[in-house]
């Protein structure tokens, strides 16, 4: 199996903000929207790390100043709970999402069904681009969907890893890998790709994505957290193709 470096590098923050959000990284332009509309209506400054949900988990675990964690599965969420690095009482599954099959814009019809004949004959000799498929979430996604559809020992030889989905995304945009295995949010903010079908939702594991506030002690934080939640930030993820969960 192929791996590929990640050409979304971690951004870290170069300057002192109010509200630090560690954000997976198919998140992107949804959270841009929503800091924006925080630090208008608060005066707050906020910035984010947007990277493969299990590197910033690791990078919190190692003292990384995060006031927000937003994962892309429970998983690492779990982790991070585990080593009680939350602020207890403050964690919500936000949203949710859909895995899609994509090819680059213009080069590939849409098909009726993710199939073994179908998938084998649209990558030919080429690579199928995904997240890593052990640790990011969007790749144990479609690994998962790939075995429940009975696709998976055939196509893993020819699976090209990226750090995170947008990599993933990246690649497919740029023509320099016929097939990928992305977000359905990540496909719809790149016009240069085309969804080819989407991935059956019962073969794999429901999406969530869960928010936690890690600093019990920042004002700003605490607001954002709650920010999240209102119709301004919901809006702004349903716009960018995410689906909501209620929040309770």
């Amino acid at each position: 199996m192929w791996s590929f470096a990640s050409s979304l590098v971690l951004s870290v923050p170069v300057q002192a903000a109010d509200v630090t959000i560690f954000a997976a990284a198919s998140l992107k332009e949804a959270l841009e929207t929503v800091q924006d509309e925080f630090q208008e209506a608060t005066g707050y400054s906020v910035v984010a790390s947007l990277a493969g949900s299990s590197l910033l988990a690791r990078q919190i675990e190692l003292g990384a100043p995060a006031d927000i964690f937003i994962s892309a599965n429970s998983a690492w969420m779990d982790y991070l709970e585990g080593k009680e690095l939350l602020v207890s009482g403050a964690r919500e599954d936000l949203l949710s999402n859909r895995l899609v099959l994509i090819a680059p814009a213009g080069k590939t019809l849409p098909i009726k069904s993710v199939t073994n004949a179908e998938i084998l004959a649209l990558l030919g000799e080429g690579r199928l681009a995904m997240a890593l498929v052990e640790a990011v979430p969007a790749g144990i996604y479609g690994k998962a969907s790939l075995i429940n559809l009975g696709l998976w020992q055939q196509v893993e030889p020819q699976v090209a890893q990226t750090d995170n989905v947008r990599a993933a995304l990246a690649l497919v945009a740029a023509g320099e890998t016929p097939l990928g295995i992305v977000y359905a949010s990540d496909a719809r903010a790149e016009p240069r790709v085309t969804i080819l079908a989407e991935l059956p939702l019962e073969s794999y594991p429901h999406i969530r994505y869960p928010v936690a506030l890690l600093n019990e002690e920042s004002q700003a934080a605490q607001r954002f957290f709650d920010f999240l939640a209102g119709p301004q930030a919901r809006a702004a993820f349903v716009s960018a193709g995410f689906s909501l969960i209620s929040l309770d």
